[in-house]
């Protein structure tokens, strides 16, 4: 029972602390990024498996992490505000044709990424220039 509550805090830690970091793309991670990573995975381990490295302990964790994953996807579904806590709200970075600086400083977004996103059809050139598109792009 112990690896059971283990892996539930450790599983919710990580879900809170990567919440607050913000949500990043693999192809937006850096490699220090990517290296904390590795160290947060080595750190998860040790606080998960202790001494006991039995295969019967890997697979109680696995199969504890996993069915809290399942648990809570089923949740969010049932439940808005569980959903919005987990997920967040989507921002609105261009609405009819507009970059919205403000709300793109706000989540640390750079026009880069903005002329990379599907919904938007030709080069961004700077804050409140029109762009020829009727979509929004959402964050």
């Amino acid at each position: 029972m112990d690896a059971v509550l283990r892996a539930a805090v450790i599983y919710g830690f990580l879900l809170v602390i990567f919440r607050i970091a913000g949500e990043r793309t693999l192809a937006s991670l850096t490699t220090f990024d990517f290296v904390l990573l590795l160290i947060i995975a080595e750190a998860t381990q040790q606080g998960l498996i202790g001494d006991d490295f039995s295969v019967t302990k890997a697979l109680l964790l696995v199969t504890t992490l996993v069915g809290i994953d399942v648990g809570l996807s089923l949740l969010k579904d049932r439940s808005r505000l569980l959903h919005k806590l987990i997920e967040g709200v989507p921002l609105v970075l261009v609405a009819d044709g507009t970059v919205l600086a403000d709300r793109m400083h706000r989540r640390d977004f750079h026009y880069s990424q903005i002329e990379r996103a599907e919904a938007i059809v030709s080069v961004v050139k700077g804050p409140g220039r029109r762009i020829p598109c009727r979509h929004s792009a959402t964050v």
